[in-house]
């Protein structure tokens, strides 16, 4: 039978409720489990995909083309799973098919309410999940925090599956913030005790309680929280400052904390196994190199919005015994003070990342013209894709006023333009060109050479493309495009064969990264880093 663990928050939002839920489905791989994971959100949107990254930090893709919360990004990151769009609940499609439903008559007769429409329409989009997975545990983070009005149907829904499940194939995880006075250094349990409290007034006992809080928490304090949580003390676990979130599993479980959720739920588990895990959180806390990278975005003033490709730039570099320092740096800056794009100078490799709209393109664009022309290392994604061919267009091939249709409706030279499908689609939620889609390699290219193989399937979320009257100019000028869509029409990857390394894509590779198998475009991009900086052009990227 399928257990189901529950993930709460308390005190504050990004409480670490995200890899504590992935450090706990870790814990169970490595006892030879199977765990899948549902990432409850209470906003109202249907998705993630129309907010702005300032907002709610960047949007995850799952392969079949959902746009969903990052959280599911630390999921993929940390279980090596694939995730579905089902596998991300807001407020939006609870209410949306709820509606739906009635509407179809499928509540003849009723009034319709929150209790017991809403609440069974949550109940059983969990339950599917575990119903189309060959899984043994149901992990579900409850976004928010306790208390939140627009997370009560929710967690009132949660409740319901004690009841519902049994004490016995049901748990519940609770965190919360202990913080620690800064003029006596005391760690203060009073806001976990809140908490727990406004969680029971809802009708949930958590079963296991995790304290975050920036170091260790003591003895005494463990006792407090047993004792004013109503549990024992061997269900209280801390989630300290980690030098790497991958390190979180291996503190918790040294804890005893996945030993206690197996025992709880009567699990039958192996023997845990964390060598491979290790291996890749030692070569990140005891590198052997240390690279500066300069990521040229226009969210730079919150990191969430970058997470993935921040992680996947953090795999290629445990891939690489380096340690991968990322300074985010915004792109309007070199704009405001063109010359001041020679700071990049330096840096050991220039990122520049997706993005949407004209702000901060032409700092971009500044940031790769200097890679270029330095012969910095430089990987582009999406947007970054899309500048690094206006960037070659105007200033190698002479179309000095050539952009894209979405900074200039107008320009004279269109090198990107909307993708034909796009046009006149007015509703913006779920309409661009989304999910995994195949790409084609060219053999003896760098893109070959990166991936291994002449058939890929990447993620992907765009409306723009190379507008194809433009190939053989950009082409003629060395601008070589290697990955192409299966029918030949959209270019995927591009490369300068010439510099050290000089590589962007359409695809969104870091959406598939993982510690251990990191995506091979961020892979390569740290390899070349790593390679300039010690002087070795011919450096292997095996």
């Amino acid at each position: 039978m399928v257990k189901y663990i529950f993930v709460t928050g308390g005190v504050l939002s990004s409480v670490g409720k995200g890899i504590l839920t992935s450090s706990i489905g870790k814990m169970l791989q490595a006892r030879g489990l199977k765990p899948t994971v549902v990432k409850i959100d209470p906003y109202v949107n249907i998705d993630a995909g129309t907010m702005n990254p300032y907002m709610h930090g960047e949007v995850f893709v799952t392969d079949d083309g959902g746009e969903t919360d990052l959280d599911l990004g630390w999921y993929e990151r940390f279980l090596d799973l694939s995730l579905k769009q089902e596998n991300n609940l807001t407020t939006g499609t609870v209410y949306r098919s709820v509606i739906e439903k009635e509407r179809h008559g499928d509540f003849l007769g009723r009034c319709v309410q929150i209790v017991p429409h809403v609440t069974n329409e949550i109940k059983n989009r969990i339950k599917n999940v575990g119903k189309n997975s060959d899984v043994d545990v149901v992990l579900t983070e409850v976004g928010g925090t306790v208390g939140d009005i627009e997370g009560l149907p929710f967690l009132e829904a949660i409740r319901q599956m004690r009841v519902e499940e049994g004490y016995e194939n049901t748990l519940y995880v609770h965190v919360a913030l202990v913080p620690i006075l800064d003029v006596t250094g005391e760690m203060k349990t009073k806001p976990l005790q809140h908490s727990v409290n406004e969680l029971r007034r809802i009708g949930i006992q958590p079963d296991t309680i995790v304290a975050r809080s920036p170091k260790m928490i003591d003895a005494e304090t463990l006792r407090k929280i047993a004792l004013f949580g109503t549990i024992p003390e061997s269900a209280v676990f801390c989630s300290d400052n980690a030098e790497t979130v991958y390190e979180v599993p291996l503190v918790l479980d040294n804890q005893g904390m996945g030993d206690f959720i197996c025992r709880r739920l009567g699990l039958k588990y192996k023997s845990k196994d964390f060598s491979t895990w290790q291996k890749y959180v030692d070569a990140m806390i005891n590198p052997d190199t240390e690279i500066k990278i300069a990521l040229v975005g226009k969210y730079a003033g919150l990191t969430d919005s970058y997470v993935s490709m921040t992680e996947a730039l953090r795999h290629g570099g445990a891939a690489c015994r380096t340690k991968v320092c990322i300074s985010y740096l915004e792109a309007e800056n070199f704009e405001r003070v063109p010359e001041s794009v020679s700071e990049l100078s330096k840096y050991d490799g220039v990122f520049v990342p997706y993005g949407f709209g004209p702000r901060g393109t032409e700092g971009k664009i500044a940031a790769i013209k200097y890679a270029r022309e330095n012969d910095i290392p430089f990987l582009g994604i999406c947007y970054g894709f899309q500048l690094a061919v206006i960037e070659f267009a105007r200033n190698v091939c002479g179309l000095t006023d050539a952009n894209s249709t979405e900074i200039n409706p107008e320009t004279p030279y269109p090198v990107i333009d909307l993708m034909p499908e796009q046009r006149g689609i007015e509703i913006k939620g779920a309409t661009m060109r989304l999910g995994a889609h195949k790409v084609v390699l060219k053999k003896d290219s760098l893109a070959y050479e990166l991936f291994g193989q002449e058939v890929i399937y990447e993620r992907h979320r765009h409306r723009f493309e190379v507008n194809l009257d433009y190939i053989e100019a950009l082409k003629d000028k060395g601008l070589s495009f290697t990955g192409k869509s299966s029918d030949g029409r959209r270019m995927e990857t591009l490369e300068l064969p010439d510099k050290f390394f000089y590589f962007a894509s359409q695809f969104h590779g870091e959406f598939k990264s993982r510690l251990g198998k990191p995506s091979p475009e961020y892979y390569g991009f740290i390899r070349g880093c790593v390679n300039r900086k010690l002087g070795n052009r011919n450096g292997s990227l095996s």
